[in-house]
This record gives C-alpha cells, structure tokens and sequence, in this order.
C-alpha cells in the first residue's frame, strides 16, 4: 500500500436489593475526561443516557451511546492533524503495552452465534456483566459492549467477541487479566451451550450464515467497505486476530518502531499462521485470514511503503491517512453515509452536507484505516492471526523485546534482510499459503522466525522471555499453529471435532 495522496470511558457495578422488576432510572450527564471516582466516571459520558438495572442482585449501569457528544475541537490544517500524534508521546518510565484479541463463537450445535435469543450473545454480554461487574454499553437499547475499567469487550461485526485488555506495564499482569476474562467467558458460555474458537479465521460454516451485530458503525461499513474489495465482508464477519499496542517517545521513536514493525511483521504474521481451516475442511492457505486482507481495501490495509523512506514520520503517516476516503461521519449519535471518495482532506478544507471536520471526526477516521501496523495514540501491531493463551502471550512478548530495546529492535531490523517494499508485499502472499515455509532472499522463514525469537528474548528480563518459550518451540520445530491444527485434524481421521477440540477456550 503506497502512502501517497469510542467510547472507553467508565461505569461501576454496585450491589444492590434483589429485585423482580425494577423500572430503568434514566439521567444525563456531561462529558469531562476519564475520571478516577464513580462519579466523576458518571459524568464522562456526554449527554449519554444512563440506566440503572437490577440483574441478579447487581444494580448494572449501562449507557446509551445514541445522544450526541459534546463538541469536538476543529480541525483546519496538516498541523493540526499531525498535533494528535505528538500529543500521544510518552516518556519512556511511562511505557506500557497493550494486548487485544477476538475470538470466534458457535453454538454447540456448530452454527454462528445470533446477537438476540436465550444463545445470544446480548445475553451473554448481560450474564458477563453480572458475573463481572463491568458496565453494560448500548446503542439503540442493544447491549453491544462492555467496559470495566481501562479495558472492554466488544463486537465485531459477524459476533467475534474482543478484549481490549488495560495497559500493563508488566505482561505478567496482562497474563493475569487474559487468564480472568477466558475464563469467565467459558463459564458463562458453558451455561448457554455456547463455544469460542481461538482460530483466525472461522472454520466452519459459509459468510452468509453469520448474522451482523446491530451496530450502526458496521451498517455503514457493511456497504462502504464491503464494495472496495473482494474479501471485505469475510474480513469483517469471519477472521480474528490479535494485536499488540505499543507507546513511542518522541516522532523519531515512533518512526523506527513503525519502520521495524513493517519489515519484519509477515515473517511474524508466518509464525503464527492459524488459520487453514474453512467450511469445516483444510483450505489452499495456512494463513488464510492474511489471504484476505489482501483482498479487503488496497487504500487502506496491508504494509505501509513510506514507513520504509528514510524520512518517515508524523506528516508522512497523516498524509496517507488523511488521503484514504472515509468511511462514514459520526453526529449525533447517527452514522452519516457520506462520498466513496471523499477523502478526510477534501472534508476538512471543504466540508461536507454543512458539517466541518474535528477532531473526534479524524479519531474516528482513523479507526477505519487497516495497515498492519496503524498509528493513532499507540502503535498497534495488527499481523498476526489469533492463537492460544500461551501463544498470544509470546506474541505480546515477543514484540516487546524487540521494539522496547533499542539494539533488539536494530537486530530485528536485519532479519528482514534489507527487503524491499515490493519483496515484502510479494512475501505476504506468500506467507498467506505457505507461512513458515515461505522464504526471503533465499533464506527460509524458519530461521529468520528464530532469529526474530531469540534477539526478542535479549530484550526482555528473565521473567518476561519465559513467555517465550512456547514460541521458541514452534520456530524450533518449524511448525505454525496451523500446521498443529492441521495434524490434529488428520490424526483424528477427518473429524470436524477435533478442529473444535483444538481451537476452544
């Protein structure tokens, strides 16, 4: 891809009488930043609706996200829209990481999951709720997420269910919390006859079988973005992934991690390839949701070539970002259609149907971009299909040696082996049927995920590269997941249950 022209606040569960019927207490509040005290939580919510509801003993608040926000600064210039980037430095004491990742559900039966019903997944959204004690968050009077703290859970379109875990400065802690949530899924899960698949892309079952979530952001998408390539909708509906986010100091550190990042993320994209199964059956590619953002958006997804120029940076990132066509606008609550081609430059310096470009407007905008490794307050490294615990944990390890030391990251760079952007884009295809038994340069993928695993491991303490280890042991074996999965699969003679066996929580 060339580079040329939320809400996350929140809300507290108390306890509360037991009550059959208690009617919702509704009130308004007005926006302030994410506070620390309940109260205070209560207020960031701008003109959101709250409702107070009785479950099991729980008083629950949920938030309607359909009232509009308060006003947004303008936006006018570049300068203006680089500002955002530079105001997300952070010093390095304050580093911290960040780990993300989707899972895909079914019910015992093996169909997808419906949002609606006594299985779906509004009903264990409600049940998670209850049993956690996070906040509901509504749109038209739909649960469609929830968020406890500095993490949430949320939707993707065809039901994958994501944890956008809190920022640790430990990854222990984010062992911890990840150990917490799968947990409390399963559990709840357990009860609806419910099954969640640690696999990057759905294995069973065709697109048209999976229902949409009610969100207005993907009704707009489903039409804007389904049109731009031929696999979009399997992207939206059918893959999972997990990513990792990481913090910068300044503009030159942000440039070297993006420019690392780029080199090496299909080598890592190879190392955790898992996902070759499809309607049930092994497909062409082991990677086969990397196969698919390469026919999602040509403007908006895959590597980055001007992370690679030398003079890399703020302004040339927001240059390609604000040169992508838009998606959609946000007023009100509403999701507004807007030009397939108007790109947020053009909306900025002439605006579009009498609204006028802000800040909150490029925020959303940015969320709509797709490379492997996107810039908004955090560097967020996308390439990489969903695995196991263990592995999503190493994954998370894995990128925090290299790109929080400096000589881990310059050691990592090499194992790129000065690839051009046109090599690597060819590699990425090749990645996507072959993974880890793809090559470089002549050099095969194997030993360059090694290589990428061992110089990680000198970034980290003792404590944190025993995360390691059981990717260690993958690239020793030369074997992705996929190639486990697959193994598994015929061990088992062909049966469709051992694809499950393998990818539960």
């Amino acid at each position: 891809m060339r580079c040329a022209p939320g809400v996350s606040e929140v809300l507290v569960a108390t306890k509360g009488p037991r009550a059959r019927d208690s009617k919702p207490h509704r009130t308004e509040f007005a926006r302030l930043a994410r506070p620390a005290s309940p109260a205070a939580q209560a207020k960031s919510f701008s003109s959101a609706s709250l409702t107070l509801r009785s479950t099991h003993g729980v008083n629950l608040l949920s938030v309607s996200l359909d009232r509009a926000a308060a006003p947004s600064p303008p936006v006018t210039s570049e300068a203006d829209l680089i500002a955002s980037f530079r105001a997300a430095e952070q010093p390095r004491a304050r580093w911290r990481v960040g780990m993300e990742h989707e899972k895909i559900g079914q019910t015992y039966a093996g169909a997808a999951v419906p949002f609606d019903g006594d299985q779906g997944i509004e009903r264990l959204l409600q049940a998670l709720a209850n049993r956690t004690g996070a906040a509901p968050l509504e749109e038209a009077g739909r649960i469609i997420a929830l968020d406890q703290r500095d993490a949430s859970i949320t939707l993707e379109p065809g039901g994958q269910l994501e944890l956008s875990g809190a920022p640790v400065f430990r990854l222990l802690d984010a062992q911890r919390e990840l150990t917490r949530h799968l947990g409390d899924v399963r559990a709840e899960s357990d009860r609806l006859g419910l099954t969640w698949l640690l696999a990057g892309y759905r294995p069973f079952g065709a697109r048209s079988e999976v229902p949409w979530m009610p969100k207005g952001r993907y009704a707009l998408m489903r039409s804007s973005l389904g049109a731009r390539g031929a696999l979009a909708l399997d992207m939206m509906q059918m893959t999972a992934t997990v990513q990792a986010n990481f913090d910068w100091s300044d503009e030159t550190d942000m440039a070297a991690k993006v420019a690392c990042t780029t080199r090496i993320s299909p080598i890592v994209s190879a190392l955790f390839a898992n996902s070759v199964f499809r309607d049930g059956r092994p497909g062409s590619h082991l990677c086969y949701r990397y196969e698919v953002w390469r026919h999602t958006d040509a403007a908006r997804c895959g590597l980055l070539a001007c992370a690679l120029e030398p003079d890399f940076g703020y302004a040339a990132y927001e240059r390609w970002a604000a040169n992508v066509p838009m998606l959609f606008l946000r007023r009100a609550g509403a999701y507004l259609a807007v030009p397939s081609d108007l790109t947020f430059t053009q909306f900025m310096n002439r605006g579009f149907s009498g609204h006028h470009a802000t800040l909150a407007d490029w925020n959303d905008h940015l969320t709509t971009l797709f490379p492997e490794v996107r810039v908004k307050r955090v560097i967020e490294v996308r390439g990489a299909d969903v695995v196991s615990p263990e592995l999503m944990m190493a994954h998370t390890a894995l990128w925090k040696g290299i790109l929080y030391d400096e000589t881990a990251r310059a050691e990592a760079s090499k194992v790129a082996l000065g690839a051009s952007y046109a090599e690597l884009v060819l590699l990425q295809a090749d990645v996507a049927r072959l993974a880890l038994l793809s090559s470089l340069r002549g050099r095969s993928l194997v030993g360059l995920a090694r290589e990428l695993v061992r110089v990680a491991r000198a970034g980290l303490d003792a404590e944190e590269a025993a995360l390691l280890d059981p990717l260690e042991e993958l690239a020793r074996e030369g074997q992705s997941p996929a190639q486990r999965a697959l193994a598994a699969w015929e061990a088992s003679g062909g049966n469709p249950d051992a694809i499950t066996q393998y990818y539960k929580v």
